[in-house]
């Protein structure tokens, strides 16, 4: 009931200062023994996917906190996961500001962040020091110097070092605000990068003992042979899993708002259908061997429940915090599969 005044309040300020100050202000709440009282939690929807079991199927997309500053009052809120990062190996500190841009008719975002992070080993310092125990997803990618041609071993670095404190890793190939980063989607270079990733994947899991799952994040803006592509590389590879997707360079739908010509990705309203339209393609390519994660453009329990009936077996939102809060977490996990739904979670 809070948040439309508080959002009021964050929305006179730039963006990315609002979204650092709301984080700041989510820690003090819950270290002060306040949340509980602010917040109802979802109830539990529990879904088994990936070999593992989540208390609901409504995680935290990458990219909110990308450097596990905030993982225990996030938890707290009652996502049935948290995915960190991007996280690469050395800190860098992203793109030029202004880099973060509110489109609130549109209810959308624009971001060109450029992966500004601390680094796989201050990541993963916070994760140690943190109290949350519930499954957490932690997103790599490539330093911004790196050339693609090198980018694999990036990849390999933060893979190994990420491995013991993942419940499952997200491979992020998909930013549009690391130039040439998509073009690692190649069919060619695909197969030769999940190749050599998957590889390490299946050591780790011999030395530890323990085998965790390996999702790729793609796209929305692939055409139908791009989908081909990478539904075959995927099925050739045994990937576990693909999250649909990441943001989109297309900006039809905000052409002319303000800010709309905002070089960047787009994340909210404007790319639910992108990301829907690549969700069922790829459900339609790879049947049911892999899973497939639903994400963009969730403002709604009802665009969750779409994504769900798309073929989605978990879903992530971000934005739609943005403009919703806390409330859409709830409406997403009422919208999801009722446990014994087995026709609809993989």
């Amino acid at each position: 009931m809070m948040y439309p005044w508080l959002r009021s309040l964050l929305f006179a300020l730039d963006a990315e200062t609002a979204h650092g100050l709301a984080l700041s202000g989510l820690d003090v709440v819950y270290r002060c023994g306040l949340l509980r009282l602010l917040n109802q939690p979802p109830q539990q929807r529990p879904t088994s996917s990936l070999g593992l079991h989540f208390p609901n199927p409504v995680g935290l997309a990458a990219g909110l906190d990308k450097n596990a500053r905030h993982l225990d009052a996030l938890g707290a809120l009652g996502f049935g996961f948290i995915e960190v990062g991007t996280v690469t190996p050395r800190p860098q500190t992203g793109n030029p500001k202004p880099r973060l841009f509110r489109l609130p008719q549109h209810q959308a975002i624009i971001n060109r962040m450029g992966f500004n992070n601390d680094g796989v080993e201050a990541l993963l310092g916070r994760i140690n020091q943190s109290s949350y125990h519930g499954i957490l997803g932690i997103n790599i990618g490539k330093n911004k110097d790196t050339p693609n041609v090198r980018a694999v071993n990036d990849y390999l670095y933060c893979l190994e070092r990420v491995y013991a404190h993942a419940s499952y890793i997200t491979v992020n190939i998909s930013s549009p605000n690391t130039q040439g980063l998509c073009d690692l989607q190649q069919k060619d270079t695909l197969a030769r990068f999940i190749g050599t990733l998957r590889e390490a994947q299946e050591q780790l899991g011999s030395q530890t003992g323990t085998r965790k799952p390996m999702l790729l994040k793609i796209a929305p803006d692939l055409d139908e042979s791009g989908l081909d592509a990478i539904a075959d590389v995927l099925l050739d590879s045994s990937t576990d899993g693909v999250i649909c997707t990441n943001t989109t360079i297309e900006r039809g739908a905000v052409a002319n708002a303000p800010h709309g010509k905002e070089t960047g990705g787009l994340s909210g309203r404007p790319l639910l259908s992108a990301a829907n339209h690549v969700l069922r393609g790829m459900r339609e390519r790879l049947g049911e061997r892999i899973v497939l994660v639903g994400a963009g453009g969730i403002l709604s329990g009802a665009d969750a429940a779409a994504k769900f009936r798309a073929g989605a077996s978990l879903v992530q939102i971000y934005s739609g915090l943005v403009y919703h809060g806390s409330r859409l977490l709830r409406e997403c996990v009422e919208a999801s599969p009722c446990p014994g739904q087995s026709d609809l979670v993989h």
